[in-house]
């Protein structure tokens, strides 16, 4: 890689934004029923169903700080719980998107669906269903 290219790459790292946890908000589809922070914890480790969870990518800041948040655990606990429920055949981990539009337009066109996103990236098509702090 050529120093302009480095140098140009390593500004945009440092210059994206930073999600914060007071930013990150769980959706649901307006016709969806309330749900709880331990119900959210719950789906996204595999531990119930009735809803169907939707993922932000594994490498992105809005995934790693919705796990800390959401569930008290980090990436690395996150990928082992997993894997041992898929060695078990337990059931499988959420569907990951490859952006908050994807997860929105998810949870917007499925009652079932909840999701994640920017508290900025939220409108009419979805609810805010719990605020994480």
């Amino acid at each position: 890689m050529k120093l302009p290219a480095l140098i140009a790459l390593t500004f945009a790292v440092l210059a994206a934004p930073i999600i914060r946890a007071e930013d990150i908000v769980v959706i649901v589809n307006p016709a969806a029923k309330p749900i709880s922070k331990e119900q959210i914890a719950d789906l996204y480790l595999g531990r119930s169903g009735g809803l169907t969870p939707v993922d932000q990518p594994v490498g992105s800041a809005i995934y790693a700080e919705f796990y800390k948040k959401a569930t008290g655990r980090d990436i690395a606990q996150v990928k082992a719980i997993w894997s041992r429920i898929l060695f078990t055949g337990r059931g499988l981990p959420p569907k990951q998107l490859p952006d908050s539009a994807a997860v929105k337009q998810a949870v917007a066109a499925n009652p079932n669906a909840v999701g994640y996103i920017e508290k900025s990236a939220v409108d009419a098509s979805v609810k805010v269903a719990l605020p994480l702090d």
